[in-house]
């Protein structure tokens, strides 16, 4: 049993080739993330936080180093086999909630089950419970367009729960929504990694958001520059 950080980078770099140029967007990282652990990777548009998103949620790979999850590189795995790894330990939650338009909320929690698949009786069941823990039991047959925004980020994160994942994935989850509403999805959010106890990385460039984490970690121009835990209300470096 691996009792290491769940997921590591170890002097990971990405580069993208644009024309004749190579852009370096990432340099040199170095990150370690616990188990059960809450961490804000924050930065300002263009400091390459959501390119270390893609890397940590294994949507993308590194053009140099190695990304560990759970122990194993899989900075070299085939585009099948990180999709697989995936749908069984990454949850994702966006700004833009992508959800299917066409499926009702139950539909849409139930989905990614069936790509595990999980029976159909027992991902009705369990859509259900997450459904209901988010405060959305009254709502399982709306569409996507007859809920607000705040509902339909709720629905997300009952979705980024289904396959019961080690790690939540959270980019920018507040950021198609007013104040209020996005206080309401970060409690929901903060509860469910109290009682579940998974991993939770929130992608943001609110202080606001990032004061729900109890890591803090700063990146500006492709380089972590600060991380930080939160004691009492204070971030300590």
């Amino acid at each position: 049993m691996n009792t290491g950080p769940v997921i590591k980078l170890e002097n990971v770099e990405k580069n993208y080739q644009l024309g004749k140029v190579e852009l370096s967007v990432l340099k040199s990282i170095n990150l370690e993330i616990d188990p059960g652990s809450f961490v804000s990777i924050m930065g300002p548009s263009g400091s390459g936080k959501s390119t270390l998103m893609y890397l940590l949620g294994l949507l993308d790979t590194p053009t140099g180093g190695k990304v560990f999850l759970e122990g194993r590189d899989v900075s070299r795995f085939s585009d099948d086999d990180l999709a697989k790894v995936r749908g069984q330990k990454i949850g994702f939650i966006f700004q833009q909630f992508n959800l299917m338009y066409h499926l009702t909320a139950i539909e849409n929690v139930m989905f990614p089950m069936i790509l595990q698949g999980v029976p159909e009786a027992k991902r009705k069941e369990r859509a259900e419970i997450l459904l209901s823990s988010v405060g959305m039991s009254g709502r399982i047959n709306h569409r996507p367009n007859e809920l607000s925004g705040g509902e339909q980020q709720r629905i997300a994160i009952a979705r980024a729960f289904a396959n019961n994942p080690e790690i939540i994935i959270a980019d920018e989850p507040t950021g198609n929504l007013d104040s209020n509403t996005g206080k309401v999805i970060m409690g929901i959010l903060k509860d469910f990694h109290q009682k579940e106890k998974k991993t939770v990385v929130v992608v943001t460039h609110d202080p606001n958001i990032a004061n729900y984490s109890e890591e803090l970690i700063n990146i500006k121009d492709g380089q972590i520059i600060k991380n930080g835990y939160h004691v009492s209300g204070v971030w300590k470096g």
